[in-house]
């Protein structure tokens, strides 16, 4: 895997697991709760909001270009 996805990689995998951990702790006692009322939706949104999360660290981390030329 090459290491500039490896950080969106992981921001994915700890998403999954906050998302069925929300599920399972908090849910949706109703059942009309659209994204915390299955667990596969909890968990599929948490992936995306960690990876999300994951590419915008990787892109923090990246060191800018600072050798424009100003004449």
């Amino acid at each position: 895997m090459k290491r500039k996805y490896l950080l969106i990689a992981i921001g994915a995998v700890v998403g999954a697991i906050g998302g069925w951990v929300y599920w399972s702790q908090v849910g949706c006692a109703s059942g009309s709760c659209a994204i915390t009322s299955h667990p596969l939706n909890s968990t599929l949104y948490g992936t995306f909001l960690g990876g999300l999360l994951g590419s915008t660290l990787n892109d923090i981390r990246k060191p800018k270009n600072t050798n424009e030329n100003t004449h």
